[in-house]
């Protein structure tokens, strides 16, 4: 009679990495949750789609980028390095910002 007894078998001891590919699955999808969470709460969702076209001024103390995406295509810009201490030039007008944020260009 003791053949027919029902075995209780655990996982665990037939194979003990069994619980921890389990673990890697349920980080992984947290981590690809986590992603699309960020993607959408700075809506960085426009930069997957290949028909939206936008420009972006990134300043950092006093370094200044500007990226522009145009279809599939982003370029970024970076200023060259040169300063303009020590030249002499003329002014040429005055820029206005209005309530509404608009900039307004008077030349002189």
């Amino acid at each position: 009679m003791r053949f027919m007894k029902k075995r209780r078998r655990s996982f665990s001891a037939e194979d003990p990495l069994l619980g921890v590919a389990n673990l890697f699955d349920l980080a992984l999808v947290m981590v690809i949750g986590f992603m699309l969470s960020l993607l959408s709460a700075f809506h960085l969702t426009d930069a997957l789609n290949p028909k939206t076209e936008f420009t972006i001024v990134k300043k950092q103390g006093k370094r200044v980028e500007i990226v522009v995406k145009k279809g599939r295509e982003i370029k970024v810009y970076k200023p060259a390095g040169g300063t303009a201490e020590g030249l002499e030039g003329v002014k040429i007008g005055t820029a206005y910002r209005l309530k509404d944020g608009r900039i307004i260009y008077v030349p002189e």
